[in-house]
């Protein structure tokens, strides 16, 4: 079991240290067009790449993105209730709650857990929150800033939006791509998962973490609260196997960074989703090990 854990967590946590690493040393990475490189050509072929060659059953992609989305809702009726009740501004903590870090930490994850069904079906989980963050997540965070049409003309932009068209098409259909497309595919797509994981490093480096106890609690309750939630998603769908454990991983995962660029960018207290980043990935590094026994 230790020598288990270890081919899952050690990729994991190596490639996340040499970003910190690097981060710490103050030599220069361009975040800006990392992130560029991995939204706009790294994830999109990745997506694509994975459904065209993976065995998983639509209706199996289908529950476990359903799963994704039921954990998240009832993630963001719980935080708008807490946040409600704390008297806690809904466009600085209620984000951080509901979008976990399923892509730069979940997809590797899966990936190394069970292969190449569990990236595809980390992947289900990944599609579901990339949606929200784009719809639900702007709407919350930009006020009315721009007005809706300029939202919707946002999502029209991300290719990512279209690699989930074209990947559901086939996977649905079981079309087979043209041997030059899917080595393309494969070779781009690929640069995505190093990439992201570096990138939480550099992230996790250059972050400042301010007011502990509020982070910590945040913290406890995206990882733990999401993990619960998810818990009870797979119990009401009835999932089992490497559909259920996947739910249960990425439900669990820690606050994304792309929230505290969100709030950066809108200008809603960047500094304390800055150090609840920090302090929920910390926690989901402890905490992982625990669970991975328990799934496995």
């Amino acid at each position: 079991m230790l020598s288990e854990l270890l081919a899952i967590l050690a990729p994991i946590v190596i490639s996340v240290g040499a970003g910190f690493i690097w981060g710490k040393t103050g030599t220069g990475f361009p975040s800006d067009f990392i992130s560029r490189i991995v939204m706009n050509i790294g994830s999109p072929c990745l997506i694509v790449s994975v459904m065209a060659k993976v065995e998983v059953q639509p209706e199996v992609m289908g529950q476990v993105a359903l799963a994704t989305a039921l954990t998240m809702t009832a993630m963001g009726l719980f935080g708008w209730l807490l946040l409600r009740w704390m008297k806690l501004e809904i466009a600085t903590y209620l984000p951080p709650l509901v979008f976990p870090n399923n892509g730069n930490m979940g997809l590797p994850l899966c990936l190394f857990a069970y292969g190449q069904t569990g990236l595809a079906l980390a992947l289900g989980s990944f599609m579901v929150m990339m949606v929200a963050t784009f719809t639900v997540g702007l709407l919350i965070v930009a006020n009315s800033e721009g007005g809706i049409f300029k939202r919707m003309e946002s999502i029209a932009k991300q290719p990512v939006i279209y690699a989930m068209a074209i990947a559901v098409i086939l996977l649905i259909t079981d079309t087979d791509l043209p041997r030059w497309i899917s080595n393309t595919l494969d070779l781009l797509g690929g640069i995505a998962i190093p990439l992201m994981t570096i990138a939480l490093g550099v992230s996790l480096a250059t972050l400042k973490i301010h007011s502990w106890k509020r982070s910590l609690l945040f913290s406890v309750l995206r990882v733990g609260g999401g993990l619960l939630l998810g818990f009870i998603a797979c119990e009401l769908m009835g999932l089992t196997g490497v559909s259920r454990n996947v739910v249960l991983l990425q439900s669990a995962m820690p606050i994304a960074v792309f929230n505290y660029l969100l709030a950066l960018r809108y200008g809603h207290k960047p500094e304390e989703v800055a150090a609840m980043v920090v302090v929920s990935t910390l926690l989901a590094f402890i905490g992982l090990p625990f669970l991975l026994m328990v799934i496995l």
